[in-house]
């Protein structure tokens, strides 16, 4: 990590301060970042998730089974299901059912096809807030099981109230534990959620692997509107350089590229094996030392294997990092002491239910004087292999002008019968 912390830029200008409780510096594992959303003025960056932040598979994988492991000590050998909540949380979520060796299912914000949604519930302060569940087998939601939720970040709780509430009206149960990285809840929220258990009568249970608060101007959305106004208009993507490469598919049909319809132990184990022969592909063809895995929004896990695989295997000297694009609009400054260095803006290019509208890449260019990356490798699935991801301007022009050499491998999408 730079010797500035990645969140002193916001903290200082909006006066922003992040408190840490029993002895985990939060600011280890968070930076602040300014949101382009009119209900939350900052965001919690995380270093860890490979999302936002470029960071080392194997660092995000290993922290993310260690949250398992604590959820383990809570669960005392209860059966469970895992169900991580789109998109940031579908690679955390899928480690901590890898460490606890049960069945996943994750969100999503795609709508699939014609079948109707298991369920759903809102994410209210969120850019993109509706979450959808299509578990292909409903004995996924056995009433004796446990259900273990994972999130990146607990900010009040509300979106896993929300999700709990949702399913005892379809699928009720006695026991859930919320794990998080990171639990910023202050004690009003907190007692909420207590309250909120008491009144279902369930027992609920909250795990992290750093808490602490934070603390807000009342002023603070007004001052963050200010600082957004005033920054200056993003420099022009730069013009493509690297030759796209479509590498063939390693990746079988039928083995499942995600939790999107739930994940048991057959698709883990087929999932690895996959990850591995797409990984030794693409090791023939990678020429340089500084190689981004690039996953696309929900689709992390796949490619935080593959990555993996790439840095199992690196020769000494060579980088190998992951992280994927997202729908979560946020602002790039260019400055020490702040998170998002460097941002790519390109149209959605998998035909939305929401609609059309803007994604983005970011810290994948390079900041001001930084080594760019030799090789991006951009993992995505068939649903997202459109037309409009090789339209000036799309996706692809876009990396194409910040690399040497842009790999694309398309994994065929599972799709459940109806």
């Amino acid at each position: 990590m730079s010797p500035v912390w990645d969140g002193q830029w916001l903290a200082d200008r909006l006066g922003i301060r992040l408190d840490s409780i029993e002895g985990v510096d939060v600011t280890e594992w968070v930076g602040l970042a300014l949101r382009r959303n009119p209900k939350r003025a900052h965001l919690l960056v995380s270093h860890f998730l490979g999302k936002h932040i470029p960071a080392d598979p194997r660092t995000v994988y290993g922290l993310s089974l260690k949250l398992g492991t604590s959820v383990r000590a809570v669960l005392r050998d209860e059966a469970a299901l895992v169900i991580g909540f789109a998109e940031t949380a579908t690679a955390l979520g899928a480690a901590v059912s890898d460490e606890l060796d049960v069945d996943y299912l994750h969100t999503t914000r795609r709508h699939v096809g014609e079948l109707t949604p298991f369920g759903n519930f809102l994410e209210e302060h969120s850019h993109a807030t509706s979450h959808l569940l299509y578990p292909d087998d409903r004995r996924l939601f056995d009433p004796d099981r446990a259900l273990v939720l994972i999130d990146d970040e607990l900010s009040t709780g509300q979106t896993a109230m929300n999700m709990i509430h949702a399913l005892q009206r379809i699928a009720p149960r006695r026991h859930y534990v919320i794990g998080c990285f990171l639990d910023m809840r202050g004690f009003v929220n907190i007692a909420t959620m207590h309250a909120f258990a008491d009144t279902l009568g369930i027992e609920l249970q909250a795990v992290r692997m750093a808490g602490g608060t934070v603390h807000l101007p009342p002023d603070v959305v007004a001052r963050a509107d200010a600082l957004i106004a005033a920054q200056p208009d993003p420099a022009p993507p730069a013009p493509p350089r690297a030759k796209v490469r479509l590498v063939e598919s390693m990746w079988p049909a039928g083995v499942r590229d995600g939790a999107r319809h739930g994940f048991r132990y057959e698709d883990r184990r087929q999932a690895s094996i996959a990850a591995r022969a797409v990984a030794a592909r693409l090791a023939e063809l990678i020429e340089g030392d500084r190689v981004l895995v690039l996953g696309y929004e929900e689709l992390m896990h796949a490619p935080i294997l593959v990555a993996i695989s790439l840095a199992d295997w690196a020769d000494e000297g060579r980088i190998v990092r992951v992280s994927s694009t997202t729908r979560s609009p946020v602002l790039a400054i260019d400055e020490p002491g702040y998170p998002i260095r460097t941002a790519l803006t390109f149209p959605a290019h998998d035909d939305p239910a929401d609609g059309p509208g803007l994604r983005y890449a970011y810290n994948v260019a390079p900041e001001a004087g930084a080594e760019p990356y030799s090789d991006i490798v951009l993992l995505l699935d068939d649903v997202a292999d459109t037309p409009a991801l090789y339209a000036p301007g799309g996706l692809l022009e876009q990396l194409a002008g910040v690399c040497e050499r842009l790999f694309v491998q398309v994994l065929p999408s599972f799709r459940p019968t109806a």
